[in-house]
């Protein structure tokens, strides 16, 4: 087994953060996380377990993941993917709308939305970098052609495949008065990059990456004016107002806010949650965007690429995934290259191993 040392960020400690550079595959748990869990898997084991309890946790993580987005925190629902909360809005298209979308773009965004094709919705792709441009010359066309208007455009604010960060300005002045929805995932990007995005009509994120959560946890935060288009298919004894007290009521008395659309919780994935977004919440985090951004950039411009904002980079260079790999750095592999990511519990170390890396292929 690899011999971890322990490293101490913001009152967190985190025992495999050397040379993993792998956050946007799944992030690492903090020893606070590990501890909890594993304390309350002996509750479990011997019959102990407090089920209501988990409640504190979805409470803390719902709130936490709102203040991270710049949402209110009765806007926001939770899952356990990004594809199933995006369902919901995909379900609520109208017959023949059409959708844009980036080509390339993580499937939990695009899937849901090709899947009503049966109901005559389109989903169109846009290359990368043109999706912005391309929504503003629908939105000016459909002065002249409704038809030419988008229902709806669904992105992600950082790409999964290479780092590339949405123009989130131009997208919201290019929608501003219309009638086009906007879906943004954000998986890529809570937990390392300042986000305000109230405007949005969704906001969503899967919690196992850069949130540093146990994987299957999920938010989405609407606005009321999208939230009141859409039926709660998944509800359940959890989309309740009081869900302990009204787990057997029929018709179900669902929450008047985002909570009606919530799926019930999985209960240790949300415990780790609880402890995680929370705390990130509670940083920075313009202090942790220069932090991880600083780091992928000192890698650019090593590798001789251009600056980009985003703590995500993807290096296709010969020779290069097994150099990482025999450097003991733990990366991806993802559309033919190898991607890399800085969180906040990486230092100059890691990105110096990856440049040692970079300059035996080079």
């Amino acid at each position: 087994m690899r011999e971890m040392h322990m490293r101490e960020i913001w009152g967190e400690q985190f025992a495999g953060a050397e040379k993993f550079l792998d956050s946007a595959t799944y992030g690492l748990p903090s020893r606070r996380q590990t501890d909890a869990l594993r304390t309350a898997l002996d509750d479990w084991e011997s019959g102990t377990q407090d089920t209501s309890a988990f409640d504190e946790a979805v409470d803390a993580a719902r709130s936490a993941f709102a203040e991270l987005v710049g949402a209110p925190t009765d806007s926001v629902t939770i899952g356990s993917t990004t594809s199933a909360l995006v369902g919901l809005i995909a379900a609520a298209v109208p017959d023949s709308g059409r959708v844009a979308v980036q080509r390339g773009e993580f499937t939990s965004v695009t899937a849901p939305f090709a899947t009503q094709a049966a109901r005559g919705v389109t989903v169109e792709q846009f290359d990368p970098g043109t999706l912005e441009a391309s929504v503003e010359e629908a939105v000016q066309a459909s002065a002249r052609s409704p038809e030419k208007a988008f229902d709806l455009v669904a992105v992600s604010l950082v790409q999964s495949a290479d780092g590339r960060v949405l123009d989130t300005e131009r997208l919201r002045r290019a929608v501003a008065g219309t009638h086009t929805r906007v879906v943004i995932d954000v998986t890529q990007a809570v937990g390392w990059k300042k986000i305000d995005l109230g405007w949005a009509d969704a906001v969503v994120a899967s919690g196992y990456k850069w949130l540093l959560a146990p994987r299957g946890t999920a938010w989405m935060a609407l606005t009321d004016s999208l939230a009141a288009t859409l039926i709660p298919h998944t509800a359940g004894w959890y989309s309740s107002e009081t869900p302990w007290a009204n787990t057997y009521e029929h018709p179900p008395l669902l929450a008047a806010d985002a909570r009606r659309f919530d799926a019930s919780p999985a209960w240790h994935p949300m415990l780790g949650s609880g402890i995680s977004v929370p705390w990130l919440a509670s940083l920075d985090m313009q202090e942790v965007e220069a932090h991880c951004v600083g780091l992928a950039d000192r890698v650019r411009e090593a590798a001789g690429m251009d600056e980009s904002g985003s703590a995500i980079l993807a290096l296709e260079i010969p020779g290069i995934e097994a150099a990482v790999a025999d450097a003991g750095i733990r990366a991806a592999v993802r559309a033919g290259r190898v991607r890399v990511g800085f969180h906040l519990y990486n230092t100059a170390a890691d990105a110096d191993a990856l440049i040692g890396a970079l300059r035996r292929v080079r």
